[in-house]
């Protein structure tokens, strides 16, 4: 039986060249990077150097850098920490409806706690925000707008660069620092541009686990003229931002993942992007299916389709027996049975929510990979529809 995995958007195996870059780290230059001998030196030279090949990707300062546990805690610390930093500056918030729940969830429970007024944004049938929209919601009192680079379910990439241009303007306009921007980038961060002064963003989170890096690390890109109220204190580390002895081999791991994804992107976006549309038109041949998200402004790996009439926890299951491996939405939600807050966010029908797969692509996805797949599922829906006790009107796809 044939194996494919089509997980990538919940995590990509950690390249062997990122691997070799960290061994060294874990059993012979182990030592804390806070210690004032030599071998804390040289542990600390190579977190220093890491800071500063991820700053030359990103067009920033080295000390602008923050290094975290992962990408959910570089949301928090950023959405969390602006809004505490600047309490009194302003309260009010702005978000969209499809952020990820680090984001998402972070600010509903602020805003439940009375910490903050929250505007979320609504987005069209392809996921999208609008800048209008966005605009026509600026308060004199926003301080903090949290918009994601590209979304983790349904792939749209969003208007991030025009978002901070109006920003300028606002701020130029207004006479004021405020809002400060940030944007989650986990998902974008192997294939788009991470320039910072293109962004005009204040605030970007990536994460080692989606850009073939190790899990269990993260970074929190900080302007330099912002401050961030901190969440993890005792110790000092990471500009005091985030206490805690560093996780050296991390680090280095995921400097060399994102050096790697970043010089490989242009070809690999080109390679990626065609097998996902062969997968996406394969798959739309099935009757009373959808793709969910914008059809050409997503990303080159991500393929989001909705099947009427099925379960989609069914559906990973007769394809996990095919070896076949994906996912219903976040890999953060799946032990929910609730459908993706994304795909509700697109004004599709709770019952076609229910039925939505992710299909997400990766450097050893081959076109051979992509034809088993259309070739087993029209065969599993089938089986599945015929076991359902619905059967739906493509009006529930309108």
């Amino acid at each position: 039986m044939q194996h494919v995995y089509l997980d990538h958007a919940a995590t990509t195996p950690t390249d062997p060249r990122v691997l070799a870059a960290m061994l060294p780290f874990f059993h012979e230059k182990y030592a804390n990077p806070s210690s004032f001998h030599s071998k804390g030196l040289e542990a600390k030279r190579a977190v220093s150097d890491a800071r500063g090949r991820i700053a030359r990707i990103l067009n920033v300062r080295e000390d602008e850098i923050i290094f975290t546990g992962n990408g959910t805690e570089s949301d928090n610390l950023a959405v969390t920490g602006i809004v505490r930093a600047y309490k009194e500056k302003g309260r009010h918030v702005i978000t969209s409806s499809i952020e990820h729940p680090a984001v998402l969830e972070t600010l509903q429970h602020m805003a439940k706690k009375g910490e903050i007024d929250l505007t979320v944004l609504a987005v069209d049938r392809d996921g999208l925000v609008s800048v209008d929209a966005f605009v026509a919601a600026l308060r004199d009192d926003t301080v903090l707008v949290s918009i994601m680079m590209a979304n983790n379910e349904i792939g749209t990439i969003e208007p991030i660069a025009e978002i901070g241009r109006a920003i300028l303007k606002w701020r130029k306009d207004k006479l004021t620092p405020l809002p400060y921007f940030h944007t989650d980038a986990c998902q974008a961060a192997g294939a788009l541009d991470l320039d910072i002064e293109k962004l005009h963003v204040d605030l970007l989170t990536f994460n080692g686990s989606k850009i073939y890096g190790p899990k269990g690390i993260g970074a929190l890109y900080v302007r330099r003229s912002v401050k961030v109220e901190p969440m993890i204190r005792g110790g000092g580390q990471e500009k005091n931002y985030r206490s805690g002895t560093e996780n050296v081999p991390g680090i280095i791991g995921l400097a060399t993942a994102l050096e790697l994804a970043q010089a490989a992107k242009d070809s690999e976006n080109l390679r990626l992007a065609a097998l996902r549309d062969r997968l996406i038109v394969g798959l739309l041949r099935i009757p009373k299916s959808r793709l969910n998200g914008h059809p050409t402004t997503r990303l080159p790996n991500n393929a989001n389709i909705s099947f009427l009439d099925i379960e989609g926890e069914a559906m990973i299951l007769y394809m996990d027996a095919k070896g076949i491996y994906v996912s219903t939405g976040s890999a953060c939600a799946s032990t929910s049975l609730d459908p993706s807050h994304v795909i509700l966010a697109t004004g599709l029908s709770y019952e076609a929510a229910h039925g939505s797969i992710r299909f997400s692509l990766g450097r050893d996805t081959t076109q051979e990979d992509v034809d088993y797949v259309i070739t087993e599922m029209p065969g599993i829906v089938e089986r599945l529809r015929h076991m359902s006790p619905v059967n739906l009107d493509m009006k529930h796809f309108a």
